[in-house]
């Protein structure tokens, strides 16, 4: 967010090469500006010690704590020695445990009632919590001029210690340390802000923001420094999207308006069943847009469920009938086929216009994957030059620059997390002008992340369900504590076969050579940073084997995943369909669009492997006929870890959007918008999205103004600054993502 200045300069410079070099490989940072940048995530009161008992297992933390006792035990025959080191806060204990020649220093200086600052990872043994060979820094004078490090002393004088984003190669106090070197450059930090806005609001100056939240003397000070450093990122990245917005508003679309007694009203004539009020008022907004001679780029977000498919379908006939075409983009070869199966399935004989026994307003649908055969891929396309096929249903391959269309209307993504702006740019440009763009996701998105992450789209949200879907009872089988729960889970698939219905097993891996040789060498490198490695996740092809000869013997079990070719996976998922098998074992293959309304029960491995929103997607294949759906996630993690207070979540409700606002409290900071969208690191540090509503709403009514006004900024040469530093090309893709 900095001019280029000395908060371009590299950290190199300043630092020495290797802390440099740890920086920029553990932690992203690389220069002035991005260390200044780089926030404390809380602050410790000197005179005050960490609450113990609320440590997250398996992350790198660092606390302040009192030494309790301390004693080294030989184990091996006396060969090998191990300090054990007890500390207290006053109430609860955390052991400390260092092996080996590692044992010397601490043993000298953690003395009992001695106070230090302590990093490591969290881990549980013998039911213990405990950080193995730790790093840490005496707090109390004497102990640290003992260390002969009476600097460390000063740093730590003031009362509040700032406690940073840290990893396992560069402790908190080193970061600490090495912000000391930049701070003074903070002064020359360009403020983004247009003065009216910041004295409107009474938000501090940057420089004097960036001092203060990295060395705070009060809590005011801390305060005072986040409101404002929220302010920017959430005002520049609302600059950033408002002028997408209006950029879009002046690109040429052909308005596309359905003829009354066309395809789309014989498709409605059809329905056996009438449309939700959720379907019919969504279908409204979609129509208006597509009336309009700018493109639109809406979000259609939906539970589970809730009939997103028909009201894409819907609009895709709209454009039909108006004269162009629609195109369908699924994220996979099995979703691209699943979609064409329901599309033409929905529409009968009106899939099959020009065909003997086709109807007459209808038009053909075809569908277009890397893996089809030369003659029918050479139809496909033919149908699409000439305009002979009115949809297209496919995947990337649809982007390829082979695919010419006739006139290309409309084009709907599904899943959009998976494209990025190449993709969209590649599609734009089939059309004769840009298409209308209709994106639809299943994981529900808190109204702020939609103004966050999709700000550039207008949404549209689904949340009710069609009549006659079931309800899905959701259970918790925690497998290593209660293992008859484990039994007891597989009684239940084969009682809900025996009643004529179907079973999902979902693992988290496939099991097959490839793959394993990865995993294998995964699980090594990592058990060699980390005594109590856990185990490779469950997998597949191993599953599938157990159970059917063990606990589901004697039923029809099947196996699907991502690495099968495209004919088999076909053969599968139509068996399955057709009653043919009882209990599929798959990956997540079998995340989005498979629809089997037999399907009652599903059986979630390694559930704690998965995330919130992926596990509420699985949970929806099942309960989509009559009879109610069960969903069991099971899993070996400790009953006071975060990965099971997030399964107890996802089984203690079915509302997509109260589950995505608790994955979202539940990840780190910046984690929302960074990783989730694209695997950069996300450029909001301060901004945490779901508690921070107010202010994003307010920042984007700000940069709605300020671009209306002044669509180019040419009047805020700083805030142009920024935006160039927020839209390098990492985030520039992070952004396009919508």
């Amino acid at each position: 967010m900095d001019g280029v200045s000395a908060f371009d300069e590299p950290l190199k410079k300043l630092l020495g090469g290797a802390t440099a070099k740890v920086m920029a490989e553990h932690l992203d940072l690389h220069t002035v500006g991005d260390l200044l940048h780089h926030y404390p995530r809380r602050y410790e009161e000197r005179g005050r010690l960490t609450a113990l008992s609320d440590l997250p297992l398996d992350e790198h933390v660092t606390v302040v704590a009192q030494v309790a006792d301390a004693r080294v035990l030989t184990f091996n025959g006396g060969r090998g020695r191990r300090l054990e080191v007890t500390l207290t806060d006053g109430h609860g204990r955390l052991q400390l445990v260092f092996f080996g020649h590692g044992v010397h220093k601490p043993h000298k200086e953690l003395l009992p009632g001695r106070r230090a600052m302590f990093a490591g990872k969290v881990s549980v043994f013998n039911r213990k919590m405990q950080l193995a060979h730790p790093t840490y820094q005496l707090l109390d004078a004497e102990g640290a001029e003992g260390a002969g490090d009476s600097e460390a002393v000063d740093a730590f004088a003031g009362r509040l210690l700032p406690i940073y984003p840290a990893c396992k190669q560069l402790d908190s106090w080193r970061i600490a340390k090495a912000v000391d070197t930049v701070l003074p450059r903070a002064g020359e930090a360009v403020d983004p802000l247009p003065p009216g806005l910041r004295e409107g609001r009474g938000l501090t100056a940057l420089p004097e923001a960036l001092l203060k939240v990295h060395r705070p003397r009060t809590k005011a000070d801390i305060a005072e420094a986040r409101d404002r450093l929220k302010w920017d990122e959430a005002f520049v990245l609302q600059v950033a999207l408002a002028r997408r917005r209006y950029a879009d508003t002046q690109l040429p679309a052909a308005p596309r308006r359905p003829v009354p007694d066309g395809l789309l009203d014989a498709f409605d004539a059809r329905l056996p069943f009438t449309l939700t009020e959720g379907q019919r008022k969504v279908s409204a907004e979609i129509f208006d847009d597509l009336a309009t001679d700018h493109p639109m780029h809406r979000l259609l977000q939906g539970e589970v469920g809730s009939g997103k498919t028909m009201v894409a379908l819907r609009a895709m006939l709209g454009v039909v009938d108006a004269g162009g075409q629609a195109a369908m983009l699924a994220p996979t070869e099995v979703l691209a086929q699943q979609h064409h199966r329901s599309v033409t399935e929905m529409m009968g004989d009106l899939a099959e216009g020009g065909l003997l026994g086709g109807s007459e307003q209808g038009t053909k649908v075809v569908l277009l994957t890397g893996s089809m055969g030369a003659a029918a891929r050479r139809q496909a396309l033919l149908d699409l030059v000439t305009g002979e096929a009115g949809i297209v249903i496919g995947t990337h391959a649809l982007i390829e620059d082979k695919v010419k269309f006739h006139d290309l209307g409309l084009v709907v993504v599904d899943e959009q997390h998976r494209f990025g702006v190449e993709q969209r740019d590649a599609l734009r440009s089939k059309g004769k002008q840009p298409p209308h763009l209709l994106v639809m996701t299943a994981t529900p998105i808190p109204r702020t992340v939609a103004m966050t992450v999709f700000g550039d789209l207008e949404t549209s949200v689904l949340d009710q369900l069609p009549a006659g879907r079931s309800p899905i009872a959701s259970h918790v089988v925690p497998a290593k504590d209660k293992p008859h729960f484990l039994t007891r889970a597989w009684d239940r698939v084969r009682e809900e076969v025996e009643g004529g219905h179907q079973a999902y097993v979902v693992c988290p891996r496939i099991g097959d050579d490839a793959e394993d040789e990865a995993a294998g060498k995964k699980a090594k490198k990592k058990a060699a940073e980390d005594e109590g490695e856990k185990r490779p996740p469950l997998a597949v092809l191993e599953i599938a084997e157990q159970l059917a000869k063990g606990p589901l013997a004697g039923l029809r079990v099947e196996v699907l995943h991502g690495r099968m070719n495209p004919e088999d996976k076909d053969d599968v998922m139509r068996r399955f369909a057709a009653g043919e098998v009882d209990v599929l074992v798959a990956t997540t293959v079998i995340e989005v669009g498979v629809n089997v309304p037999n399907a009652t029960a599903m059986v979630i491995m390694d559930a704690d492997r998965f995330g919130v929103s992926q596990l509420h997607q699985l949970r929806g294949r099942v309960g989509r006929g009559s009879a109610p759906g069960l969903c069991l996630l099971v899993s070996e993690a400790h009953e006071a870890s975060p990965a099971r207070a997030r399964l107890s979540a996802v089984a203690a409700t079915l509302d997509g959007f109260e589950l995505s606002r608790i994955d979202l409290e539940q990840r780190r900071e910046g984690d929302v918008l960074g990783q989730a969208q694209s695997g950069v690191r996300s450029s909001l540090r301060m901004l945490a999205v779901i508690d921070d509503e107010e202010v994003i709403a307010a920042a984007r009514e700000e940069a709605v103004a300020i671009v209306a006004a002044d669509p180019e900024l040419s009047g805020l040469p700083e805030l142009r600054t920024a935006l160039d530093a927020l839209l390098d090309k990492e985030r520039e893709q992070y952004l396009d993502k919508g």
